[in-house]
């Protein structure tokens, strides 16, 4: 973690303001952000074993996490503020700069495999098993959710260390998580989301594939296939044949047989939010 003066300089009631950085305000370039609003002001959360610093916002099923760790060996429980366990998991150690304190992620789609798998976002591996997160060890714990890390591995649990963690879970009409599998035909899968969906993120998780992100506000038409990749610094891309899907009604329909998003028998994760509840959205 580091400061920018002149990035992103102010949270406001209704938005956010940046300042000169070329990374954010590029004269006559193009920008996209996505924002998920939180609880606010951070609180604190002993519901699990390592204390954290929560800011929830259980109705659409969104928290930040900050946390310290502890170095114990053991499974740490760690509670996010939601009322049912997140469904995904990204967390950062926000001090220290190596391969193994890169942005790990965790899916409900990885089950309760031991040992846990999980991906990190800044590469294109597919599904690792180690010592990470404890995926068994997450709960609803009552309505006070929990996650839960591998208590002996630095990444996530090393001693006076500072951690960052955004959990999710599904909300019926307006987010879902979870996967599919490819079928290898340009009359590709649909995945059925209940909802309308304004932004979507998918990966390959049985083999190497780049993360894909799609979404309604820079492209407004069928099919989308502009496509942003959080693993590269790439600009945005439009030619690529394999990442073509159509937003509809109550989901998404892959249109390609691409490796990025519907090799025959492949397994992808997936990650999308509502434009509006199903029960008023239109076909686009």
């Amino acid at each position: 973690e580091t400061t920018e003066s002149e990035g992103l300089t102010a949270f406001g009631a209704d938005g956010f303001t940046v300042g000169s950085s070329a990374q954010v305000n590029t004269n006559t370039e193009d920008f996209v952000s996505w924002n998920w609003l939180a609880g606010g002001s951070a609180s604190s959360n002993s519901a699990g074993d390592i204390t954290s610093s929560v800011s929830a916002n259980t109705k659409p099923g969104f928290s930040i996490v900050g946390y310290t760790g502890d170095s114990s060996s053991a499974t740490r429980t760690i509670g996010c503020g939601l009322t049912k366990k997140p469904e995904m998991v990204i967390l950062k150690n926000r001090t220290e700069d190596s391969v193994s304190d890169s942005w790990f992620v965790w899916h409900t789609a990885f089950g309760t495999a031991s040992p846990s798998k999980y991906m990190t976002l800044f590469n294109n591996d597919d599904v690792a098993s180690s010592g990470v997160f404890v995926d068994s060890s997450f709960s609803d714990n009552s309505g006070n959710a929990l996650f839960a890390v591998n208590g002996g591995y630095n990444g996530v649990n090393k001693s006076g260390t500072t951690y960052i963690a955004y959990c999710f879970n599904s909300i019926e009409g307006y987010s879902k998580m979870g996967s599919y599998t490819g079928n290898g035909s340009n009359d590709g899968t649909f995945v059925f989301l209940g909802f309308r969906p304004s932004w979507i993120m998918t990966k390959r998780s049985n083999s190497t594939s780049d993360w894909i992100i799609q979404d309604n506000k820079r492209q407004t038409f069928n099919p989308s296939d502009a496509w942003l990749r959080p693993n590269l610094n790439n600009v945005e891309g439009t030619t690529s044949p394999d990442l073509d899907l159509d937003f509809v009604s109550n989901g998404f329909k892959i249109r390609n047989n691409g490796t990025n998003s519907n090799i025959d028998g492949s397994t992808y994760i997936y990650m999308a939010f509502a434009e509006m509840p199903f029960k008023y959205a239109n076909a686009r």
